[in-house]
């Protein structure tokens, strides 16, 4: 019975992610003014020379420096420091990344892991809330030849659900972003799986990178509509996967992949999305951090103009 109503939970949730947009609704959002968007950059991204030790005010102050108007922090900093190093700059943290969902997957076998992967969810709430932050980016979890497709899908919807009431109260969206973990491979999948909680405190990250190597972004984007509350920008390359790996096709600078930039625009303009790019991208080797993200920040602007 567990099984027959899970596949009834996903089938629902994907012939109403399904459904096309009525000529109503089609009508007003023709009738919204253009959104504003604002850009903003991945602390986690920012590895730096581990010989320099750049504390993390001088980080904000080279992310502020490129032009960024905000960035997304990691769960579980020290929260005394990042309030001090946002004060200084005058950044917005629009999102904190969880510490803990790949170290401790949700949809882990181990009670204690998921327990412990739990905690960081909850953590990151909290410090988005100190932040003001708006948003949490979740990773569910993982599946693999340990941990089914079934048994990932449930314990991921148990955990998740034990923290809604803390998001709720917090008034922080749990978004749960899509990743190479073999998990909700589809967009109406992804969209039934937000949609199984029936709470507005549960949301997408979308990442558009991630979906490159095996799907196109803008597709995505409309399926997954109003869910979608953040955005990665991430480039990845077809090509570099052929030739030297998987991951290599991240490599690739923005702009210079397959990632359809204004496709993706198109779409994110036809959903009304209205909130951040945040870029996630690899740093090609030679550059420092204030040349690295001088880079970034003006190919975003062009991504930015195509909307």
């Amino acid at each position: 019975m567990q099984r027959r109503r899970f596949l009834h939970t996903v089938v629902a949730g994907v012939a109403a992610a399904a459904v096309p947009l009525g000529a109503a609704a089609v009508a007003a959002q023709a009738a919204t003014p253009r959104p504003v968007r604002r850009k903003g950059f991945m602390l986690p991204s920012l590895r730096g020379d581990p010989k320099q030790k750049t504390s993390l005010a001088d980080q904000f102050r080279l992310i502020r420096d490129a032009g960024f108007a905000g960035v997304e922090v990691r769960g579980s900093l020290n929260q005394r420091e990042v309030l001090a190093a946002r004060d200084a700059t005058g950044l917005v943290i629009p999102s904190v990344v969880v510490a803990a969902h790949w170290t401790h997957p949700l949809t882990s076998p181990n009670p204690a892991t998921r327990a412990v992967g739990l905690e960081g969810l909850r953590q990151a709430l909290r410090d988005a809330k100190a932040y003001g932050a708006d948003s949490v980016l979740l990773v569910p979890g993982v599946v693999n030849k340990e941990i089914g497709y079934h048994d990932a899908y449930t314990r991921a919807l148990a955990e998740i659900r034990s923290a809604v009431s803390l998001a709720e109260s917090l008034r922080v969206a749990i978004a749960i972003e899509n990743v190479w973990n073999k998990f909700l491979l589809s967009p109406l999948e992804a969209a039934a799986f937000a949609d199984a909680f029936q709470s507005p405190w549960v949301k997408w990250h979308f990442d558009v990178g991630n979906v490159v190597d095996t799907g196109w972004p803008e597709q995505w984007i409309r399926i997954l509509g109003p869910r979608i509350v953040k955005v990665h920008v991430k480039e990845f390359s077809r090509k570099l996967r052929e030739e030297k790996g998987p991951r290599a096709g991240f490599e690739a600078e923005l702009m210079n992949g397959d990632s359809d930039w204004p496709a993706v625009m198109k779409a994110l303009d036809d959903i009304g999305y209205a909130g951040w790019l945040i870029t996630e991208q690899y740093r090609p080797p030679g550059l420092t951090d204030a040349g690295w993200l001088g880079q970034l920040s003006g190919q975003l602007d062009r991504i930015l103009a195509l909307s």
